[in-house]
């Protein structure tokens, strides 16, 4: 005979299970929070001394200005040697020699290739280049958004295709152009720059963001992949930095100077920081975790309202931006 627990042992089984839920949700994010605060204020990422020893090579894209030139100029001081590779071939020397005034042991090669339309000699000459070193560590930063904030039906063609062929199909391209130099050592780093805009739908960036997605996904996926072959592979989700493509020139507590974040980048390899998901995601630099941690973890429920605010947002940046061309345009007019 089944037994009959009764109105009074149906409502005790009830609230126990009720307990028992809000117990491991408790415990849930008391987890989260403390590994969030601790991946972004406490612990160290890993020693770039664990990915080659000093006088091995470490290859930049998009290391003429901004943070690929930072990128360049911080491992250089860690004793790394360096491939540049940026559409620009003088401002590539000017990175360089600037460095090796710092540094006057750092060996530099550099090659000018516009990843908006590169060849497969451009590529082969990236290879020659990559031929017989010993490759630690490879920066995937080169990137491109929109000029301004676009409908996607009124993106211009040019602009759309420089975008996927920079961020995507450049990215894929160095990538298994260089990992082989990686693989016979078992060990090695693979660090590709992504953005929030990839992290959330970003309406009148739609492309960019896609791309940034994109990106995102297959460094997921390339470090469950390379993993037991003792490469690491770390996306950096990161939101707005002072730089030509965010045309953002003043530092603030949210928007960090490109110095200041490639440190914390460089810093935190393998730390998750307010990312919340695969392990190979960080959001390093400390306002972007908390940036991050909020949009996953806290308004992921909203994601709705997230995308009405997202969308609102950039349709006022286009607006202003419209505007400041029209007044440039009638400026010239009068000065010409």
């Amino acid at each position: 005979m089944p037994y009959d627990l009764g109105p009074l042992g149906v409502q005790n089984a009830l609230s126990t299970t009720l307990i028992g839920v809000g117990a491991l949700s408790l415990a849930s994010i008391i987890y989260t929070v403390g590994r969030v605060l601790l991946s972004t204020f406490v612990l160290p990422g890993q020693s770039l001394s664990s990915f080659g020893p000093k006088g091995s090579w470490a290859v930049i894209t998009g290391a003429s200005d901004g943070l690929g030139k930072e990128f360049a100029s911080q491992l250089a001081a860690k004793g790394f040697d360096l491939i540049l590779a940026s559409r620009t071939k003088s401002k590539l020397d000017n990175v360089a020699n600037t460095i090796k005034n710092k540094y006057s042991s750092t060996e530099i090669e550099t090659i000018a290739i516009d990843f908006s339309k590169a060849t497969d000699k451009d590529y082969s000459n990236l290879q020659a280049l990559v031929e017989g070193k010993k490759i630690a560590i490879l920066i995937n930063n080169v990137g491109q958004s929109h000029s301004i904030p676009v409908p996607f039906a009124e993106t211009e063609r040019q602009e759309m295709e420089s975008i996927i062929n920079i961020n995507c199909h450049a990215t894929l391209r160095v990538t298994q152009l260089v990992l082989p130099h990686m693989l016979p050592n078992k060990k090695g780093l693979i660090l590709t720059m992504g953005s929030l805009g990839g992290l959330t739908p970003t309406p009148l960036l739609a492309t960019y963001s896609g791309s940034k997605a994109f990106l995102q996904q297959w460094s997921n996926a390339l470090a469950g992949e390379l993993a037991p072959q003792g490469i690491t592979v770390h996306f950096v989700q990161a939101y707005l930095i002072t730089s030509a493509m965010s045309k953002i020139k003043k530092a603030s507590i949210i928007v960090p100077n490109e110095k200041n974040f490639v440190k914390s980048a460089l810093s935190k390899i393998g730390r998750r920081g307010g990312s919340v998901g695969f392990a190979s995601t960080g959001s390093p630099y400390w306002s972007h975790a908390v940036v991050t941690f909020a949009i996953t973890y806290l308004l992921g429920p909203m994601s709705n309202l997230l995308l009405v605010i997202n969308r609102n947002m950039h349709v006022d940046i286009r607006k202003r931006a419209l505007r400041k061309a029209e007044r440039d345009k009638q400026q010239g007019k009068k000065t010409s």
